[in-house]
């Protein structure tokens, strides 16, 4: 599913009138039409209820005029507050307003009320709250600055009320691009958004925001489409579907990829494990650890499946740079390098990083520890010989990026896609709604996964699945598609039976089988 910034979906309205010759008024009325339909579907009890419509003066409350006749025409109770003056309503937000009025006047219970600033707020604040619904037509997706004025006090108010919200196009007060609140935004149950979903719906805290969406189809061409090149899509279960086929019944483990993982340290022998066991358990034929040799012992009567291989080490319990020679033999034949879970910092693996950055010829998966070895001088991906995909949460990526967490966390997609494009590489930014974005500039957000994921491990598992698709044949950017996916719906899974409390990383790699079959 596509997703379009707020400077896409205005140059599609614009094209739609300009070039193809529909009108404002059209598009208006499908919109405020099919936003209805939504409605009565999400409130069947709706002719029942005081609705209440807050209208700014734009088109988004032009959209909140249409569904007020179409409700009054229906005989529900409605009482549209115009958060301006009606003389500074324009164009075709004027054209329903007007007809919105005609039929309030022919109503004995409907009506439209201006509230242009604070005092006339606080006068019909008492009225505003006995309202059942409240839609939400106050901003659109347009917004690029924080609400200000009484704009937010009825913002705040209506979140404080604990009633049904329905918002049209998005909340009003969020970002359609990044999913923040400008300050203050609306909350709401139910939003009916028009052509396409924006990425703030999508990405955390916008899905919050908005709670269910509804995409309406107002009558924008597809030539008109197609010329905004968009680049954001929500991944979709069909699309991950068709990365995998049927095994031919002649299949051997040779069939399915070598995978090498080089991994651990010590304390941290766990994550090595993790990441190659689910390697294992999303099909790859064979997967090798290489670890320092004297955590081999440790490892062995617990790791089954995988292939252990003990390397040179100088500092017991840690790889170094003296296992480089050691490494490149184990690459001949293999598919795929996963590097860097609970792999640590010390100064001798930072030169065994940089140097298998630099040298490997097989797609390289990074994460963890090869992360923070990489922050110290990010430059060395531009050296890099092969694809590789990094895997960081938002405290690596930051340390990647030498900003803040709260930076990235603010500007997830942004600096995403900047880092994927300025290194050549595969960005996974880790998270609620976790982001793939690609060095052509194209990026997936992915739908699923739950806050039980929270825990310590899961990204070793995640660099597993990811790095064991690659070794099967995936490509990069498809393995790392589907291995966000698989690994979200897995989570899923687990939330099912057990609730979002206590599910563990070694609980998810067990399920790892069950997700890709279904």
């Amino acid at each position: 599913m596509l997703l379009v910034t707020a400077k896409q979906m205005q140059e599609m309205d614009k094209q739609s009138i300009k070039s193809f010759g529909i009108s404002g008024i059209v598009l208006m009325e499908n919109a405020g039409k099919g936003a209805y339909d939504f409605l009565v579907k999400q409130f069947k009890n709706i002719r029942l209820q005081k609705v209440a419509i807050l209208a700014g003066c734009g088109n988004n409350g032009g959209d909140g005029f249409v569904i007020a006749r179409y409700l009054i025409q229906n005989g529900v109770d409605v009482t549209c507050f115009l958060l301006s003056y009606k003389k500074k309503v324009k164009k075709d937000a004027k054209i329903n307003l007007d007809l919105a009025q005609k039929l309030c006047d022919k109503s004995k219970a409907s009506k439209i009320v201006e509230i242009p600033d604070i005092n006339a707020f606080n006068k019909y604040k008492a009225d505003l709250v006995h309202h059942h619904l409240f839609i939400d037509a106050i901003l659109g997706t347009g917004l690029n600055s924080d609400v200000r004025g009484f704009f937010k006090d009825v913002i705040e108010l209506i979140n404080s009320l604990n009633q049904p919200v329905f918002s049209i196009d998005i909340p009003s007060g969020l970002n359609s691009d990044t999913g923040r609140p400008l300050g203050v935004a609306i909350k709401a149950n139910a939003t009916a958004t028009f052509a396409f979903a924006k990425s703030g719906h999508i990405l955390y805290p916008g899905n919050i925001y908005t709670g269910d969406l509804k995409i309406i189809d107002i009558g924008i061409p597809d030539y008109i489409v197609k010329k905004q090149n968009i680049k954001i899509a929500l991944i979709e279960k069909d699309e991950v579907a068709g990365f995998f086929t049927k095994r031919k019944f002649s299949s051997h483990k040779g069939s399915y990829g070598h995978l090498l993982v080089i991994a651990g340290s010590v304390g941290k022998t766990g994550a090595a494990i993790l990441c190659a066991n689910a390697a294992m358990r999303c099909g790859t034929g064979l997967v090798t650890l290489g670890i320092a040799k004297s955590l081999n012992r440790i490892i062995e009567p617990v790791i089954i499946e995988p292939m252990t291989y003990p390397l040179p080490e100088k500092e017991k319990g840690y790889l170094s740079d003296n296992s480089f020679d050691d490494i490149q033999l184990l690459l001949k034949n293999r598919q795929a390098l996963a590097l860097g879970p609970g792999i640590g910092t010390k100064k001798g693996t930072i030169k065994l990083v940089h140097k298998l950055v630099e040298t490997s010829k097989v797609p390289l998966i990074l994460d963890a520890d090869a992360l923070n070895c990489i922050a110290q001088n990010p430059e060395i991906l531009k050296s890099k010989k092969a694809a590789a995909i990094l895997t960081p949460h938002p405290g690596e990526m930051a340390r990647l990026c030498n900003t803040t967490t709260d930076n990235i966390q603010n500007n997830r997609l942004e600096i995403s896609l900047k880092f994927a494009q300025e290194y050549n590489v595969i960005l996974v930014l880790k998270g609620a709604m976790t982001i793939i974005s690609f060095p052509d500039g194209q990026s997936s957000i992915c739908p699923v996964g739950n806050p039980g994921m929270a825990t310590g491990g899961m990204g070793d598992v995640l660099t597993g699945i990811i790095a064991g698709l690659c070794a099967q044949g995936l490509t990069p950017e498809n393995a790392s598609i589907a291995g966000v996916y698989i690994h979200g719906m897995s989570a899923d899974i687990l939330y099912r039976d057990f609730g979002e409390f206590g599910f563990i990383a070694s609980d998810m790699i067990k399920i790892i089988p069950k997700a890709i079959h279904k």
